[in-house]
């Protein structure tokens, strides 16, 4: 039997457990160098991965946007539907429709141009990744469903259609098909509105007159009342909208304040203007958005009732209750620069 009291076997094993413990340290020394190295390639792979899943997708609206062909499926028929409701709101559901929802005979896309596609012309791309979303004149936060309806009662002097109804699953099937290629929860920029930089005074009516007397007037006429449709072109609607009077946006309407409707003005008008090419300048697109907005429209009821929460109002808001003690006039037309 060997002889465990042997020195010289007592040292072969010493060497041998120091040689392990060096293994290890090496070992330990190696999986603290690589460790790291691939927790970081995984984390670049995840990152690498997040960057492909967002490919091709559309981060700003387009200003060449095509609306993509409609599938033939049924959900593609819902959307082309959709597209034909808001393109001819005035026919299928304006007054003297089957269903009258909108009291006036404009079209979506009297303010949503080129089919909601337009960049700051309030397009639709995008939308059903941003809803639900706070809105302060409810205070509350909104289904995308209760902002369409939001239009229907405003812009087109309305009421709200069925939440449940086929026309406004159509319509949702239409804004859907323009935003597939959006990431969701994305905000794009183009959406809403060009900005503007409101002048530190009154709008100037005499001012804005002269504007659309020279620019405004050939398409929308001198009284506002707008270019009707003819047979075969937007027959019951409008070529160009009625900006004032009684078959256009009422007073509770977004386009009854005058800083949203200087800033669609700006970035779109005359027609055919792009917003990175505006033809009137701030001042020119204030002046003339409160001598539109000057004129007589319909009423909304119960718009005294917006906005809960009063420090929520816009300060162009045209209608009170306010917050502060500032004139209704002044709300109107400015100047703006008042604490809210």
């Amino acid at each position: 039997m060997p002889n465990s009291n042997n020195p010289n076997e007592s040292m072969s094993a010493a060497a041998r457990m120091s040689k392990q413990v060096k293994t290890l340290a090496i070992l330990c020394i190696i999986l603290l160098i690589i460790i790291p190295v691939i927790l970081y390639t995984n984390k670049a792979v995840l990152r690498e991965g997040k960057m492909a899943d967002t490919a091709g997708k559309i981060t700003r609206v387009p200003t060449d946007f095509q609306i993509p062909n409609f599938e033939d499926s049924p959900e593609g028929k819902l959307a082309a539907y959709g597209y034909d409701l808001i393109t001819q709101t005035y026919a299928l559901l304006g007054p003297g429709s089957k269903l009258a929802v909108s009291g006036n005979s404009l079209s979506c896309t009297s303010c949503h141009l080129n089919g909601g596609t337009k960049p700051y012309a309030a397009p639709y791309i995008g939308l059903t990744g941003l809803f639900p979303i706070y809105i302060g004149r409810e205070n509350k936060i909104e289904s995308l469903e209760e902002r369409i309806n939001g239009c229907f009662e405003r812009s087109m002097n309305g009421k709200p259609l069925e939440v449940n109804s086929l026309e406004m699953r159509a319509m949702l099937s239409y804004i859907k098909h323009l935003s597939k290629d959006v990431p969701v929860g994305t905000r794009l920029a183009g959406q809403g509105f060009v900005d503007l930089k409101a002048p530190n005074r009154a709008a100037d009516l005499e001012h804005g007159a002269s504007i659309y007397k020279n620019v405004c007037a050939s398409c929308h006429g001198g009284g506002g009342e707008g270019l009707r449709g003819s047979p075969g072109n937007r027959e019951g609607g409008y070529i160009y909208p009625q900006l004032w009077g009684s078959d256009t946006y009422n007073d509770g309407a977004g386009m009854s304040r005058i800083l949203t409707a200087a800033k669609f003005i700006k970035g779109n008008m005359p027609l055919g203007v792009r917003h990175d090419a505006p033809q009137l300048s701030d001042e020119e697109a204030y002046d003339v958005a409160g001598y539109i907005n000057s004129h007589p429209r319909a009423e909304k009821t119960g718009k005294q009732f917006d906005y809960p929460d009063l420090s929520k109002k816009p300060k162009d808001a045209p209608y009170p209750p306010y917050k502060d003690n500032i004139t209704t006039l002044q709300h109107k037309y400015g100047p703006f620069d008042f604490e809210s």
